[in-house]
């Protein structure tokens, strides 16, 4: 009896002394060899800690604002004019104005809709548009510097007649609500072949701005129609009266 007390003493010793250390491997890293899905594993497709927002003084100066069109902006027409002198029209009262304005934007297209006199795609010459846009940085003397070029294409329209179309592009950096830069430029493309798109490339390399302390500037580019073109006539300056003279 003795002995089989023994035996079972040391088969319960044995067995706990196995129960221990099987949780101690449990408890204690895999290293992905066994997973028994006890503990906490890395997943690989979580994404990245976030990185310290400071921008540094190298990104800056590798940074160039991106540019972009404004709605609205990457198409310009050129509509024909009446080929003949209107006559004079007589003066008439406001009601009769305001009827006669009616009446004209009135008209109707093909599909239907009224049609702005000023702007019936029937009258269109040529139609430019914006198809690419590019930009290069410098940065020296606490500024930078920006050449900003765009592309596009001219195509003629219903009323085609060879020559010179002038376009508006206009281009401007900001700084939220702050403009930083901005210039109009009248650029002209001689279009001659009626059967085909005239392609054009404008380039501002003037462009210079504060040199920024974030990556939030931007660019734009793009036709500007708002701003009246400059008069082909300066206005004459007037003339001084003469002094009396003097003896």
């Amino acid at each position: 009896m003795a002995f089989y007390s023994v035996n079972r003493r040391l088969v319960a010793g044995l067995a706990l002394t196995g129960f221990m250390l099987a949780a101690a491997g449990c408890q204690s890293s895999d290293n992905g060899i066994l997973n028994l899905g006890f503990g906490k594993k890395s997943d690989p497709t979580a994404p990245p800690p976030p990185q310290d927002p400071k921008i540094l003084a190298s990104q800056l100066r590798a940074y160039c604002p991106k540019v972009t069109l404004r709605d609205g902006t990457a198409y310009f027409n050129t509509y024909a004019k009446g080929a003949a002198a209107k006559p004079k029209k007589k003066k008439l009262d406001p009601a009769a104005e305001a009827e006669a304005a009616a009446a004209a934007a009135a008209q109707t297209g093909p599909n239907g809709q009224p049609v702005d006199p000023a702007h019936d795609p029937s009258k269109i010459i040529y139609q430019a548009s914006i198809s690419d846009m590019t930009r290069d940085c410098t940065h020296a003397n606490g500024q930078l510097s920006m050449k900003i070029a765009v592309a596009g294409k001219v195509v003629p329209g219903p009323m085609f007649a060879p020559g010179t179309v002038t376009m508006p592009i206009r281009i401007a950096v900001q700084h939220g609500d702050e403009v930083l830069y901005s210039q109009l430029h009248q650029y002209q493309v001689q279009v001659t072949d009626p059967t085909a798109a005239t392609q054009f490339v404008f380039t501002d390399a003037n462009v210079v701005v504060p040199e920024p302390s974030a990556k939030d500037y931007q660019a734009y580019a793009g036709f500007d129609e708002n701003t009246p073109a400059a008069s082909a006539n300066k206005t004459k300056g007037k003339r001084k009266k003469r002094a009396p003279a003097t003896n």
